[in-house]
């Protein structure tokens, strides 16, 4: 029962993550320690999914929780206290750094890495760190304040295609840590859209045009999630040292990008509670990954 407990209130995390541009879910399955089995539990074959299903019910259900209910929560910390989110955050980043180095450089008895394996984990980390400076430069030409919908836009081809894309490309980024699939819908111009169409999904008046949008996104991130997943599922049994390393370098670099700095140490208070909420990330990513299987 515990272990249900904790898969969903990861889920929850996981679902937060989602919906925050800048911010990657699976960083969150993979400081939580449970990003392998997140992967290789995405599948179509039900048989798996029905082994699988004290883990993959009660992730689901948390992440879909977490959506709906936590993105306003975590909106208003943003809004209200960005230094100290982004501290806890940068906390979690870090506190999953030692589950990460220990996946990467794990070996079978007897085996020994050569100069060009090792060689070849440096460069993987590099790779994953120039992954996340890219996106931010590409983060940093989107204005993230964009405005919500009072009104939701009539459904179009057009629209529908791009929201479609929108969804794929998204889902290919919610799989890998540290690339923020609600950034790309941002940068495609369909982020505050989906966002709009969740909220109206809860009024009656206008659930059917809500779901009309959305169901072109729900179609490509349905797509790119098994895609998604199914390739990385591969990488990580093919190569895992590689596939780990990247990830590191993702995540560092998500570490470093996120980093807010000093510059909103204006009071007594808000370096305390940075402070805090720093230690609190480490702490959680570090205890939480020792518990997960």
């Amino acid at each position: 029962m515990f272990e249900v407990i904790k898969t969903f209130l990861i889920g929850c995390a996981v679902g937060m993550g989602n919906v925050i541009p800048g911010v990657s879910g699976s960083t969150i399955a993979v400081v939580f320690g449970i990003y392998d089995k997140f992967i290789n539990a995405i599948t179509l074959n039900f048989k798996k999914l029905w082994a699988n299903r004290k883990f993959v019910i009660p992730m689901i259900l948390g992440m879909v929780l977490g959506v709906f209910a936590f993105s306003k929560v975590v909106s208003y910390l943003y809004i209200h206290f960005p230094t100290q989110t982004n501290y806890a955050f940068t906390g979690l980043i870090i506190g999953s750094i030692p589950l990460l180095v220990s996946l990467m450089t794990k070996q079978k008895k007897g085996e020994k890495k050569s100069f060009w394996y090792i060689f070849s984990l440096v460069v993987c980390v590099a790779a994953g760190i120039a992954i996340i400076y890219l996106f931010s430069i590409l983060e940093g030409n989107v204005d993230k304040n964009t405005p919500e919908f009072t009104v939701l836009p009539e459904l179009s081809a057009g629209l529908a295609v791009r929201i479609f894309i929108a969804g794929l490309l998204g889902a290919l980024a919610m799989v890998t840590p540290g690339i923020s699939g609600s950034l790309l819908m941002l940068i495609l111009g369909v982020y505050s859209i989906v966002i709009s169409a969740i909220g109206k999904l809860l009024e009656p008046e206008s659930f059917v045009h809500a779901f009309l949008l959305l169901l072109p996104n729900g179609i490509g991130v349905l797509i790119g999630v098994l895609a998604g997943a199914k390739l990385i599922g591969i990488l990580l049994k093919k190569v895992p040292g590689q596939s780990y390393a990247v990830i590191l370098g993702l995540l560092l670099g998500s570490a470093v990008f996120m980093f807010p700095g000093f510059a909103g140490f204006t009071s007594a208070g808000i370096i305390a509670g940075s402070i805090l909420s720093f230690v609190g990330g480490v702490a959680l990513a570090y205890f939480g990954s020792k518990t997960g299987d």
